[in-house]
């Protein structure tokens, strides 16, 4: 019988609670790893790469961040169908910003939030925040939110809209109101994208979101930031509207596929 090698039952300890901490959050960067499981990033660094090499973890195609592999699926949750879209969509949305120059981020819905799972922050020269990775949104004052909500079926968007009328957060009132939601929703559903105001959320910017369907199921939502004082919501729709939903069809397509989407795909 071979002796165990301590070295390696450690190594492979710590490589466990690295993936159970990066399947917990979705996703996570090496800083937080070192932090949440207690052991230098260069550490991190050396497992992250291992569990790379053997198909566990896969590296974000926008940021630092890394998650959980299709393969690691049998950790029990969602987060192995996030990491397949994450790397579906993440071309597509970078070679978008190198179009447009604005950042596309694309979130999903978690515990009454959008999340952002993918983003371009990093690559705008028009950024004005490069941590948006990770950030969750407020799903009624963020235009994801209001794109995942009006694309979804009426008892699930129900169910939400409860749940989010017990949490009593006096900024969602007016958002409540069925007269906002019997308005704006169709609005949003018949019109294919959905806004959001620097009056609404984070004043300085305004936002615009389209859906990814697929198989009658909304996925997640594309959303592109700017800076208000830029141009009006109307030249934004009228720029990114058409080429997001493009693109959100691209994204939707490849998932059967699981082949990346880049803008060199589409037909011309």
């Amino acid at each position: 019988m071979v002796a165990d090698n301590q070295p390696n039952i450690r190594a492979l300890l710590r490589g466990l609670d690295l993936l159970r901490f990066v399947n917990s959050q979705g996703s996570a960067k090496p800083a937080e790893i070192a932090t949440a499981i207690g052991v230098p990033r260069p550490t991190v660094y050396r497992l992250l790469h291992t569990l790379e090499e053997a198909g566990y973890i896969l590296m974000s195609a926008s940021d630092t961040r890394v998650r959980v592999s299709p393969r690691a699926s049998g950790l029990g949750d969602n987060y192995a169908a996030h990491s397949h879209i994450c790397r579906v969509a993440a071309p597509g949305i970078a070679e978008f910003t190198d179009v447009h120059s604005w950042p596309l981020d694309f979130s999903v819905y978690r515990d009454l939030h959008m999340v952002i799972e993918e983003t371009t922050h990093w690559r705008s020269p028009f950024s004005i925040d490069r941590n948006m990775a990770g950030l969750s949104l407020p799903i009624l004052r963020s235009s994801a939110g209001r794109a995942f909500l009006a694309f979804l079926e009426d008892k699930e968007r129900s169910i939400i809209l409860d749940l989010l009328r017990n949490n009593n957060d006096p900024e969602d009132e007016r958002f409540l109101l069925e007269s906002w939601i019997a308005s704006r929703l169709v609005q949003y559903r018949k019109q294919g994208y959905a806004t959001r105001s620097a009056r609404t959320f984070r004043p300085d910017t305004s936002s615009l979101a389209v859906p990814i369907i697929c198989e009658d199921r909304v996925l997640g939502c594309l959303s592109i930031i700017w800076i208000a004082s830029a141009f009006s919501m109307t030249e934004a729709i009228n720029r990114y509207a058409s080429p997001m939903k493009e693109l959100a069809n691209q994204i939707a397509a490849q998932m059967v596929k699981g082949a990346p989407v880049r803008q060199a795909d589409k037909k011309i």
